[in-house]
């Protein structure tokens, strides 16, 4: 008895935990429509096929709850013992499931294609999954940087820290770099790992690619002009020990925002690559 009290307590304390205030982020029953018109296009056909879900759902035990109610034992009902088959029965839930399916194909498949169509990007960026951050690099303009957990939020979650994670805004989900990108152009992605395999995830964007060692996964997206501003998401594959600290945070701006953003990234990282390709002349010229 002592034993199961004990279970009851830590069950308990397990219970409040979970409901805390600290460190949960906001979350939904359904998908978002998100920020592109390829997210609003996968919302759209997720809630479709959601609903013909819904529709066979209510056909099928509509007709279990009618057959249990009307032919029950209690008001006379005899089972038949004689009925092999019917065959106009086996056509109808043959050729309804087919007609169902195609329905479905289609728009899917209409959908798929268009997710895998990375024609006509105007800008590529390179993602790479590290133990326990990300890397970014702007494939056209040499510009890049390593986005990682931000330093409020680590010290937070240190063991004996004594820092109340609800003081810290958007706690285990905000970044020392975010990755910027402008607003209504075309923007491809080529995900991969350097260690294990890891997720790249942005629910606004309706984009999860796994990034896997020695293999280059494509995606793409274009962000409406209108919806500028930040977006979070997260590593969404178990990488290691610290795979929870692992954010995204997509900061979509205006093109001049965006032109006057790496304009100020090249000027401060040219600098350290002057310095690090004269390093080798001077070793040479001390030698």
């Amino acid at each position: 008895m002592k034993k199961l009290g004990s279970l009851f307590a830590t069950a308990t304390a397990a219970a409040l935990g979970l409901a805390a205030q600290a460190a949960h982020a906001e979350w939904t029953l359904n998908m978002t429509p998100g920020i592109t018109a390829i997210s609003r296009n996968i919302y759209g056909l997720h809630m479709k096929m959601y609903y013909i879900c819904v529709a066979i759902a209510v056909v099928v035990f509509g007709v279990m709850i009618y057959s249990i109610v009307v032919f029950r034992k209690s008001k006379g009902a005899v089972p038949d013992t004689k009925l092999v088959h019917n065959t106009k029965a086996e056509i109808i839930w043959t050729v309804v499931p087919v007609l169902i399916l195609i329905a479905a194909a289609i728009p899917a498949t209409k959908t798929l294609i268009e997710t895998e169509d990375a024609t006509g990007t105007e800008l590529t960026i390179r993602i790479t999954g590290y133990q326990w951050k990300w890397g970014y690099e702007y494939v056209d303009s040499g510009v890049a940087m390593f986005s990682t957990l931000d330093r409020a939020s680590n010290a937070a979650r240190q063991l004996g820290s004594g820092v109340d994670p609800a003081s810290v805004p958007n706690y285990l989900l905000n970044v020392d770099h975010a990755l910027v990108v402008p607003a209504g152009r075309k923007v491809r992605l080529l995900i991969t790992a350097q260690d294990v395999i890891h997720a790249w995830w942005v629910p606004a964007l309706a984009i999860k690619k796994d990034a896997i060692p020695g293999f280059i996964n494509e995606a793409w997206f274009k962000v409406d002009e209108d919806k500028t501003g930040l977006y979070r998401g997260q590593c969404a594959e178990l990488c290691g020990r610290d795979h929870g600290f692992m954010p995204i945070v997509l900061d979509v701006r205006s093109q001049a925002d965006y032109d006057a953003w790496i304009k100020a990234q090249k000027a401060l990282q040219q600098p350290a690559a002057n310095a690090e390709a004269a390093a080798p002349a001077a070793t040479a010229a001390a030698g």
